[in-house]
């Protein structure tokens, strides 16, 4: 992919998925499929809450979607539900001239879907390993560790010639708190106590399309800077 000219006026921002961009956590619901949703759904919010190792607890999890039928998986992805105000709140972006990015420590069985469906310009997630039509119980990519979505973040700031405080992030778990300090506002969505915490901007409840006058609050703010300058 060719490098982005630069512009003072590039825009870019960068959500989560699971709980913020779709209504559920996918690895909860690809483990319901396989019988093991409760238990995953327990650690899963744990490690949300930043209590568990977000890598260690990846893998146990995953081992749980072991021999889930590679055609269960899809049918899981294909009836994720957005989440409430997805749909408008990416086209009121697209119509300001944000560029768009998805980027997930769950599936690409998802999240490709997802991103085709909303026109997202980036997409990054890991792969669950499918071999001989079922799902392994492995987990590879680039979002395994627990800072991960820092560099992934960095890299498409990178594509796009952008600077990363030029952007913006929405996430709601443990591992979206990389993205602290290294974006210009980062928005807790419906989140956990500890994102809430750490947070430029907390938004409470579950309709994405009341991030359109923060987003557009914050564009005030970059105009009045280059104004100044």
């Amino acid at each position: 992919m060719k490098e982005a000219s630069c512009s003072n006026d590039k825009k870019l921002i960068v959500f989560d998925m699971d709980s913020t961009i779709i209504d559920a956590e996918g690895i909860v619901e690809l483990a319901r499929a396989n019988g093991a949703g409760d238990y995953v759904e327990q650690v899963t919010i744990r490690t949300m809450n930043g209590e568990l190792n977000f890598e260690n607890a990846l893998k146990e999890r995953v081992k749980l979607i072991g021999g889930l039928p590679e055609k269960a998986a899809k049918e899981v992805a294909e009836n994720v539900p957005l989440m409430t105000g997805a749909e408008k709140l990416i086209t009121e972006l697209k119509s300001m001239g944000y560029r768009t990015a998805l980027v997930s420590a769950g599936f690409t069985i998802i999240a490709d879907l997802i991103g085709r469906k909303l026109g997202m310009d980036h997409v990054c997630a890991n792969e669950l390993v499918i071999q001989d039509g079922r799902a392994t119980g492995e987990v590879r990519g680039p979002l395994t560790k627990q800072n991960s979505k820092k560099e992934v973040l960095e890299n498409i700031c990178k594509l796009e010639n952008i600077d990363p405080r030029d952007c913006i992030a929405v996430g709601d778990g443990s591992n979206d708190l990389c993205w602290v300090g290294v974006v210009g506002t980062f928005i807790a969505f419906n989140a956990k106590p500890v994102v809430k915490r750490a947070a430029d901007v907390v938004v409470e409840g579950k309709d994405l399309g009341s991030l359109i006058p923060i987003v557009k609050q914050e564009e005030d703010k970059r105009h009045a800077k280059r104004t100044a300058r």
